[in-house]
């Protein structure tokens, strides 16, 4: 869904940037070094220093600045020009979205290809016992946009509920249920099979609050079993991506994402063959151990992608992926 507001009056071409000063959160967040909400803490805290001096609320700088948080140099030269790739990762269960995890479980980052010069941030977050779509970018500005609820980006889900479900419960959950960080609600609901106490849904909403999906439905008094996210704006997640797998968006999926959101087309950078045969063997790489544990006792499908074909065309979305297969 594009994006809505003053951002999206006109795409503009972001292939090189002006050298001159930003904001140090939009600057550190391109360079992919936290996101700007991050950034902001630190600042608030006293931990971000430019130049040995520490950073005030709306000042700015540009890469040629030193920049230190908690005493370590960052590096910040990618942010001086973009580099916009577009990875789209099944996530299985068991997986945590952050960089790393305290308790030492594996990360949606363990399996992605290393980078030289930039590094993967994720945009948007599942929790560990969500599965499906998780796309990553080496654009912060990017990864700023398609989250910022300010674009109105739509996020579909398949999602399995254990309970009584009736119209009027799904007309309560489409105009809006108060929970304990605000209203919420999900812009559509469409049935996609199941009986008697188990059905499956496919769910659409317009943001990432933590755990939304499952507080909806917990609101009105059932449980959802399964989750799977499987859309994120313009880009389905392609049935032929098994679980643990990744692979990198070609020029056309990454522009319908930077168009979304008011971006204009960026080059995708071309490997060398050494690049494209490392970037290959990784991708083909088994998936790890986590992986086939939560495959133990068992396997399940959805939906992996819109419902009907009508449905996807009528919202005039370009999709990552092809047909897909109804829910079970």
């Amino acid at each position: 869904m594009a994006a809505k507001g003053p951002e999206n009056k006109t795409a503009r071409s972001d292939q090189s940037l002006s050298a001159g000063p930003e904001r140090v959160q939009k600057l550190l967040a391109r360079a992919g070094v936290g996101s700007r909400r991050e950034v902001e803490g630190w600042i608030e805290a006293g931990r971000l220093l430019v130049n040995g001096v520490p950073v005030q609320p709306g000042q700015k700088a540009s890469t040629s600045d030193r920049f230190e948080l908690d005493g370590k140099l960052l590096d910040v030269s990618s942010a001086a020009e973009v580099v916009r790739r577009v990875l789209i990762y099944n996530k299985p269960e068991g997986e945590v979205t952050s960089r790393k995890d305290p308790e030492g479980r594996p990360t949606v980052f363990d399996r992605l290809p290393r980078l030289k010069d930039q590094r993967w941030i994720s945009i948007g977050r599942l929790d560990i016992n969500t599965t499906g779509l998780v796309l990553f970018t080496t654009d912060g500005e990017l990864a700023n946009r398609l989250m910022h609820p300010s674009s109105q980006i739509d996020r579909e889900y398949a999602v399995r509920v254990f309970g009584e479900v009736d119209d009027a419960m799904i007309e309560r959950l489409k105009e809006g249920v108060l929970l304990e960080d605000g209203m919420a609600k999900f812009t559509d609901i469409s049935p996609a099979g199941g009986k008697g106490m188990n059905q499956w849904f496919h769910v659409t909403l317009l943001e990432g609050r933590n755990r939304e999906v499952r507080r909806l439905w917990e609101s009105q008094g059932v449980r959802v079993s399964r989750l799977k996210r499987v859309r994120y704006g313009p880009i389905f997640l392609p049935s032929r991506l098994t679980m643990g797998r990744w692979e990198e968006l070609d020029q056309k999926g990454v522009d319908a994402l930077s168009r979304a959101v008011g971006l204009g087309s960026v080059a995708v950078p071309q490997k060398t063959p050494g690049e494209q045969a490392a970037h290959d063997r990784k991708r083909r790489k088994s998936p790890g151990k986590s992986l086939q544990r939560t495959r133990k006792g068992g396997s399940w499908q959805v939906a992996d992608g819109a419902p009907s074909k009508a449905r996807s065309e009528s919202r005039g979305k370009p999709s990552a992926g092809k047909g897909r297969k109804p829910a079970r």
